[in-house]
C-alpha cells in the first residue's frame, strides 16, 4: 500500500522508524539493534562515531554497511551554524558525496534545545550548497513552516527534550505543524516508550526518529522490536481513524434492536 511508504527527497522507505546509531554498549549490539526494529535510515553523529575518519579503527561502516542502510549524517554536539555547515560538508566528503543529512544546532548542553535562528542559518545555507536537509527544531509552527520554505525535505519537531524519554508534551503543536506541512513530520527527541512513538503515529506524524529510548532500555533489542511494532500500529490506527470522543455518553457496544424479551 502506497499509504505505508515513507517518501524523502524523493526515495522511498518502508519503515517508518528512524534509529540513531549511538549509546550502545558495542557495534554489535547496535546492528543487533537496528536490525530488530527494521529501521532502513540511521543517523550518525559525525562527531562521535568512526565512519573512516579514524583509520584502524573499529568503524560503524563495517557493522551496518551502507548498501544495506540509508545513513543520515547529524550535527549532534554543534551550536553554531558554522560549525554544523563544517560538519556536514566533512560528512558528505567520508560519504563519497552523500547529500541526505540531519541539521541540528543546539542552544546550550543543559536542555539540547535547538537554536532556532542558527538553525535556520544553517538551513539555508546546506540546501544552497546542495544539500537534502533534515531538521531538527522547536515544536513552533511558525518556525516549522520557515523552515519547509528554505526547502528543508523534512521537519522534525521535538516531541521533548532530547533524552529525556518524557513522550509528546505539546500534541497540538504538533497537529498544527502536521496539518500545515508539504513534506514528512517526524517527531525527534523524547519518546521514552512504545507508547509514545505509537501516539506519534497516531497523531499523524509521518515517521520517528529515536535513539535513546532503544539505546538505553534494560534490553536494547526487544525495545527495538517493540518500537517496530508501536510505529507500525499508530501508523494504521491513524489510516482507520479512530472512533469520536463521546463524553458523558456511553454508548452500548452490542446493538439495541431485535433484543429477546426476558424469560417469565
Amino acid at each position: 500500500m502506497t499509504q505505508n511508504i515513507l517518501t524523502i527527497a524523493g526515495k522511498t522507505y518502508r519503515s517508518r522508524l528512524l534509529v540513531g546509531t549511538g549509546k550502545y554498549k558495542d557495534f554489535a549490539q547496535t546492528r543487533e539493534a537496528i536490525v530488530a526494529s527494521g529501521a532502513e535510515i540511521v543517523t550518525v553523529a559525525i562527531r562521535r562515531t568512526n565512519i573512516g575518519q579514524e583509520p584502524g579503527q573499529p568503524s560503524l561502516l563495517d557493522a551496518l554497511p551502507p548498501e544495506e542502510f540509508t545513513y543520515l549524517p547529524n550535527t549532534a554536539g554543534c551550536y553554531t551554524a558554522a560549525d554544523a555547515v563544517r560538519t556536514l560538508r566533512l560528512a558528505r566528503e567520508l560519504l563519497d558525496g552523500h547529500d541526505l543529512v540531519k541539521l541540528e544546532v543546539l542552544g546550550d548542553s543543559h536542555t539540547l534545545f535547538p537554536n532556532m535562528p542558527a538553525t535556520l542559518e544553517a538551513a539555508k545555507t546546506l540546501v544552497a550548497d546542495g544539500f537534502k536537509v533534515m531538521v531538527y527544531c522547536a515544536d513552533d509552527p511558525i518556525q516549522a513552516r520557515m523552515l519547509e520554505d528554505i526547502g528543508c525535505v523534512a521537519i522534525m519537531p521535538l516531541a521533548s527534550l532530547i533524552g529525556s524519554g518524557m513522550g509528546i508534551l505539546n500534541p497540538w503543536n504538533l497537529k498544527l505543524i502536521i496539518e500545515q506541512a508539504r513534506v514528512p513530520v517526524l517527531v525527534d527527541a523524547g519518546v521514552g516508550t512504545a507508547s509514545d512513538a505509537a501516539i506519534a503515529m497516531e497523531l499523524g506524524c509521518d515517521g520517528v526518529l529515536m535513539n535513546t529510548a532503544i539505546a538505553a532500555a534494560g534490553d536494547p533489542v526487544l525495545m527495538a522490536g517493540a518500537m517496530k511494532k508501536a510505529v507500525e500500529a499508530g501508523r494504521e490506527a491513524f489510516l482507520a481513524g479512530r472512533m469520536p470522543r463521546k463524553f458523558y455518553s456511553a454508548t452500548p457496544s452490542s446493538p439495541g434492536e431485535g433484543l429477546m424479551s426476558p424469560c417469565a
